[in-house]
């Protein structure tokens, strides 16, 4: 294992970092903390976020403001109904050279081709050009034709939705939601919150927002996440609470073979590990703990397991059955290692 001596010196720059951009972000926003660590831990953990509340809660400004702060290109792609693939990837035109009258295709390119992308509204487009967001977001690349063209370095995608209850919205594809790393939800503000917001929106006054990290500097910075070392008890600790949500397997506990129609699967491990380390270094610790596991489980889990109708019509919900999973895990290694049932999960 590697040792904390041996941690890249952009340790300490990451949490500074976080803080600079804190800084930034409360010029503009007021509150939404957890949010906004949120998509900081996404951001340098090379993952996507998908944010969920209902219209007027800032969800637009929030992102388009941490853009201003992150000295990196935005584009802001307003999904509607009638978006197609080719106007968020790109298409190709036939180009005549009049000196010689030759014709040759040019691709020019969509607004996908920057650093930080703000589908805004993503549920109110039809799957057809949800779906076209999922190359991009998976390998950094898209296909027209029989061309890959490469996306920009970092990319990183911020999408807001709609509640699915709201009428003109549609439920994103399962494969797509995958590719979220966190799934936020953007609550409404506290009284002395919204007094402020009203001070400060309602005058003359406007904040200016300085660029804090170059696409260099975030990349250097996302790499220094995956140095990070890892305990093996935080790992099986990490992949205990995933493996649960697994109805049908091996040591599931019974509340979720009740209440869960589907489980999450290994990529959930993985952004799970990824966000520990991230927000270890952002709170300037250079070791994960179970307590990041619990505090990013929800974000992780919440968009990746569904929840049975008999049971969503009782009131049940994907937070609720992570709460239970984390109250019934033991954190200690002993009492992990010794229990039948993670015995059996382990040994599955």
């Amino acid at each position: 294992m590697q040792s904390e001596s041996q941690l890249p010196p952009t340790t300490d720059r990451l949490h500074e970092a976080h803080e600079k951009i804190v800084d930034q972000l409360s010029r503009v926003i007021v509150g939404q903390q957890q949010v906004i660590d949120e998509l900081l831990i996404c951001l340098f953990s090379q993952g996507h976020c998908l944010l969920e509340g209902v219209p007027g809660l800032a969800k637009t400004l929030l992102i388009s403001t941490l853009a201003r702060s992150l000295d990196l290109a935005f584009s802001r792609i307003q999904f509607t109904p009638d978006l197609m693939p080719a106007d968020i990837i790109g298409t190709e035109v036939l180009e005549e050279d009049r000196s010689s009258g030759s014709r040759n295709l040019r691709f020019i390119e969509g607004p996908l081709f920057s650093n930080v992308i703000l589908a805004d509204e993503i549920n109110r487009t039809p799957p057809k050009t949800q779906s076209a967001l999922l190359e991009a977001m998976q390998e950094r690349q898209v296909s027209v034709g029989r061309t890959q063209h490469q996306l920009s370095d970092p990319f990183f995608v911020l999408a807001t939705q709609n509640p699915i209850e709201q009428e003109g919205t549609y439920p994103l594809p399962e494969a797509q939601q995958d590719r979220f790393m966190f799934k936020v939800f953007v609550q409404y503000p506290s009284f002395s919150e919204e007094f402020e917001i009203a001070q400060r929106t309602t005058g003359t006054a406007t904040a200016d927002i300085e660029p804090i990290l170059t696409a260099s500097e975030i990349i250097a910075l996302q790499k220094s996440v995956r140095e990070v070392p890892l305990s093996d008890h935080i790992a099986r600790y990490a992949i205990a609470i995933v493996r649960q949500t697994r109805v049908g397997g091996d040591g599931v506990p019974d509340f979720v073979s009740d209440q869960l129609a589907w489980g999450a699967g290994p990529r959930a491990v993985q952004y799970l590990i990824l966000g520990c380390k991230a927000r270890a270094l952002l709170q300037g610790r250079s070791h994960v703990t179970i307590e990041d596991v619990q505090a990013l489980a929800a974000p992780v889990l919440r968009h990746r397991i569904v929840v049975g109708f008999a049971a969503e019509s009782e009131g049940v919900t994907a937070d609720s059955i992570i709460r239970q999973l984390i109250e019934t895990t033991p954190a200690h290694e002993d009492e992990l290692t010794r229990d039948p049932r993670f015995q059996t999960i382990f040994a599955s």
